[in-house]
C-alpha cells in the first residue's frame, strides 16, 4: 500500500469529471486502499480518486464507524437541507458553508461488485455529497453560501 500524492485546488484534474468503473480488478483494490492509508494520513473523513490524480468513480469515506470503500456511487434520492461547515483536504486552510440534503440515499458497488444501498443523514450524508460531487469536478468552494449578517 502506498501513500498518494494529493491534488490541489487549481489542479485541472479536479475539474474533470471521472469515469466508471467497469470492473473491479486489483488496480481499483489497490487504489482504494491506497485512498484509506492517504485519507488517515491526511487526517481527512473522505477522498475521492481524482483527490490522488485518478479520475475513476472511487471514493473512500471514515466518519469514525470504520472505512467505507464506494465505487460507482449514484445519489438515488435526497431529502431536507441543511447549512454547515465544510473543508476539504484539496483545499487546505479553508473552509465554508454549504447546504447539502440532510438524507440522502446512495447506490453503490463495493468492493465485491456487489451493488449496496446506503441511507445516510448528517455527517455521513455531507461526506457523501463532498465525495460524489468530486467525481463531478466540483469543489466545495463551488457551492459556498453567503455569510449571514
Amino acid at each position: 500500500m502506498a501513500i498518494r500524492q494529493l491534488r490541489f485546488v487549481g489542479d485541472p484534474i479536479l475539474r474533470k469529471k471521472s469515469r466508471q468503473i467497469d470492473k473491479i480488478d486489483d488496480r481499483v483494490l489497490t487504489l482504494l486502499e491506497d485512498m484509506v492509508e492517504t485519507m488517515y494520513k491526511e487526517e481527512g473523513i473522505g477522498l475521492a480518486a481524482p483527490q490522488v490524480g485518478i479520475l475513476k468513480r472511487a471514493v473512500v469515506i471514515d466518519i469514525g464507524e470504520g472505512p467505507m470503500k464506494i465505487i460507482n456511487p449514484e445519489i438515488v434520492y435526497e431529502e431536507g437541507e441543511v447549512i454547515d461547515v465544510e473543508g476539504c483536504l484539496s483545499v487546505p486552510d479553508e473552509s465554508g458553508n454549504v447546504k447539502r440534503p440532510e438524507k440522502i440515499k446512495v447506490k453503490y458497488q463495493n468492493e465485491e461488485g456487489k451493488e449496496v444501498i446506503v441511507e445516510a443523514e448528517e455527517l455521513l450524508a455531507r461526506a457523501l455529497c463532498h465525495e460524489i460531487d468530486h467525481l463531478d469536478g466540483v469543489l466545495y468552494i463551488d457551492k459556498l453560501e453567503e455569510e449571514e449578517e
